[in-house]
């Protein structure tokens, strides 16, 4: 079943219990301009709002770039303030709906990672790299920065000296350097990240849906990842399977006081 994310480029299927999110622009290397990171957000969300998925996996197409990130001639005219303000700020958005999702998310990188791209592949649970692919933070070279949370989300979750590297020195690593340094989880031959990634998506099945979300919610709090929500999620969670809710709507249904 697809789900429609208003751009032919970024794809959304479901399969069972298990989503995938396919980004479908080989010919530019799966680089990102502003409707596809907008088809990105609406992917996520679709994904959240879907209480049959357990468990979601994020691709790219071909064999070269899972994404190389933000495509330039998308973003190079656009004036400082569009830049900031559209660009990157609603680029945040889209990657935070990503990082945020109730579920789990597994990124099967086939090809390079690069940037933006980079960026997107922390917003993962998990990563699977195959053994060609390289990793970078090529922005600086540029003379912008990274700007999809590549100095704050990477930072908490891949370790400030390892982006210090990427970022500031302009070091690239390679798929068995990028698992020593944490960048990625695992490493599996040429073309096998997407099955790998299938394979670990029916392993998290057989697992508690509940409690691997709120696993995974408490994780991201415990990163400083929306911890404001995440506390008030649980919270809410512990309040509505209580007796004190059920008497509160008894009590206002029935037009009575509440008998604490």
């Amino acid at each position: 079943m697809d789900k429609n994310t208003g751009d032919d480029r970024i794809k959304c299927s479901v399969n069972g219990a298990i989503a995938t999110i396919m980004i479908d622009r080989p010919e530019k290397l799966n680089a990102l301009d502003f409707e596809m990171i907008m088809a990105l957000e609406r992917a996520a969300l679709l994904i959240d709002a879907d209480s049959s998925i357990r468990v979601a996996i994020i691709t790219g197409s071909g064999e070269k770039c899972f994404c190389s990130g933000g495509d330039i001639a998308a973003w190079s005219s656009w004036p400082p303030e569009q830049f900031g303000l559209k660009w990157v700020r609603d680029g945040h958005r889209a990657f935070d709906a990503l990082a945020r999702l109730r579920q789990p998310l597994i990124a099967a990188l086939n090809g390079h990672v690069l940037g933006g791209g980079l960026e997107l592949a922390v917003t993962a649970d998990i990563r699977i790299a195959e053994e060609h692919v390289k990793f970078g933070l090529p922005e600086t070279g540029l003379g912008i920065i990274p700007g999809w949370s590549g100095t704050q989300r990477a930072v908490r979750r891949l370790g400030s000296q390892t982006v210090r590297r990427m970022a500031i020195m302009g070091e690239v690593f390679t798929a068995s350097e990028a698992v020593k340094l944490g960048i990625a989880d695992r490493v599996v031959a040429k073309g096998l990240s997407f099955s790998e990634a299938n394979k670990m998506a029916e392993a998290l099945l057989v697992r508690g849906p509940i409690a691997t979300q709120v696993a995974k919610l408490l994780i991201n709090a415990a990163e400083g990842e929306d911890a404001e929500r995440a506390m008030e999620a649980l919270a809410g969670l512990a309040a509505a399977g209580n007796s004190e809710m059920q008497e509160g709507v008894a009590a206002f249904k029935e037009k009575r006081k509440p008998g604490f």
